[in-house]
């Protein structure tokens, strides 16, 4: 009988938020970043655009366990619109489909920015990772396909114009919830207005609950891999991972002492005492000695394991 395959890489965890530059993919970064650190895997929480630029979270080791806890977290991007011309992929990479001499004007834009905050129903870009009878939307569409893709319903908790700084473009910024598609604003505004609209700038300054100054850029990065000491490099790599609990910051969280630590990496539920312990809640994570050990349920004067950390 074959022994298992011992994964390749180091057991690094943690979470990288770097800065994407323009013209570099998703999966291409989480890559990237793997292969740099050496690490066993990698994902990250919450594609961008290979047009946009920003903040890109990825998950190292363990911290992918934490990624659907930042895919639903609040996001804010700066964006900019060119007005007069709709494009097949609602940015600068598509076909122009419709265009339009007349253009906006400042009050207009304004005017209309209501109708764009609160819960609003969506219809996502043709040329989107949305899946239609099995497959991505982007894949139909390539093949010259169009498909109907269901509205749904997005958050938007506020959208500013910040600038117009001529008759052809507008500049934006946009705090949304999961699954909302700048792309299909900008899509959107420029029917409402007349005048049809594309997205020439696109770009990610937060995604919840990693800050604007936690970005690295990729250009950090390479210069990092200039030094030769392989050990070197790596400790200079690691002093830029933020921690993997921090993910959970939203979360009721529960400090536990080695006992319980070790009762929990075996699955076992452990007692929740105390004036201040959590009462009952569906979703909660545990520390001991500043380590992040479990995420559970509470519930009952226990907390529960759901999933367990190196």
């Amino acid at each position: 009988m074959s022994k298992p395959r011992k994964p390749k890489g180091r057991p690094i965890s943690g979470w990288l938020i770097l800065d994407k530059p323009v013209d570099f993919g998703s999966t291409e970064a989480v890559s990237k970043i793997k292969w740099l650190f050496k690490a066993q895997k990698a994902g990250h929480a919450g594609t961008l655009d290979p047009l946009a630029s920003g903040m890109l979270p990825i998950a190292l080791g363990d911290a992918t366990k934490t990624v659907p806890y930042v895919m639903d977290g609040r996001k804010i991007y700066e964006f900019t619109v060119s007005w007069g011309e709709e494009r097949a992929t609602d940015d600068l990479e598509g076909e122009v489909t419709q265009s339009c001499d007349m253009r906006p004007t400042e009050e207009q834009i304004r005017a209309l920015l209501p109708k764009y905050t609160g819960t609003i129903s969506q219809v996502p870009p043709q040329f989107s990772a949305i899946k239609i009878g099995g497959e991505r939307a982007y894949d139909l569409a390539r093949e010259g396909e169009t498909v109907e893709i269901p509205s749904r319903e997005v958050e938007v908790f506020r959208l500013t114009l910040l600038a117009c700084p001529d008759a052809d473009t507008a500049h934006f910024e946009v705090e949304c919830g999961k699954g909302t598609y700048v792309r299909a604003l900008a899509r959107d505004l420029g029917r409402d207005l007349g005048c049809h609209g594309h997205i020439s700038g696109l770009r990610r300054s937060f995604v919840a609950p990693f800050a604007e100054e936690t970005m690295v850029p990729l250009a950090d990065l390479v210069e990092l891999e200039k030094i030769e000491d392989m050990d070197e490099r790596l400790a200079a790599l690691d002093a830029l991972l933020i921690d993997t609990s921090e993910a959970l910051s939203t979360l009721p969280h529960l400090v536990v002492n080695d006992d319980q630590a070790h009762r929990l990496k075996m699955g076992n539920p452990i007692l929740v005492r105390g004036r201040d312990a959590p009462v009952a809640c569906p979703e909660a994570y545990a520390t001991a000695r500043g380590r992040l050990i479990a995420i559970g349920e509470i519930g009952e004067g226990e907390f529960r394991p759901k999933r367990v950390f190196a």
